[in-house]
């Protein structure tokens, strides 16, 4: 399995419901692209301080690296990752992307 970790400096202007449907969007992946088994997104709660800005974030868990990578070539994904860019501080340095095995 791929656990793909997605953090977001998203941008100030945000309201919760933008925010709140910007991340609903990433969950209905899971209706649509094959080798999802699941989608989970919250802000930062780390005591730590050490966010630099990433305050919000999704995970997706994946089958397989062959599920993960026909996610990220998918319309459907495509479409919600231009939505995200466009939604966070600084387009892609808004964004930190990290995939490990499980």
């Amino acid at each position: 399995m791929i656990l793909h970790c997605v953090l977001l400096r998203l941008k100030a202007a945000m309201t919760g419901e933008e925010k709140q449907a910007l991340l609903a969007s990433v969950v209905a992946l899971k209706e649509v692209i094959p080798g999802i088994l699941d989608v989970r997104y919250g802000p930062n709660v780390s005591p730590e301080g050490l966010h630099g800005g990433f305050v919000d974030g999704f995970v997706v868990t994946f089958e397989n690296a062959e599920a993960r990578d026909a996610y990220l070539v998918h319309p459907e994904h495509v479409a919600v990752g231009e939505r995200i860019v466009s939604s966070t501080d600084g387009g892609l340095a808004g964004l930190l992307v990290f995939d490990f095995n499980l």
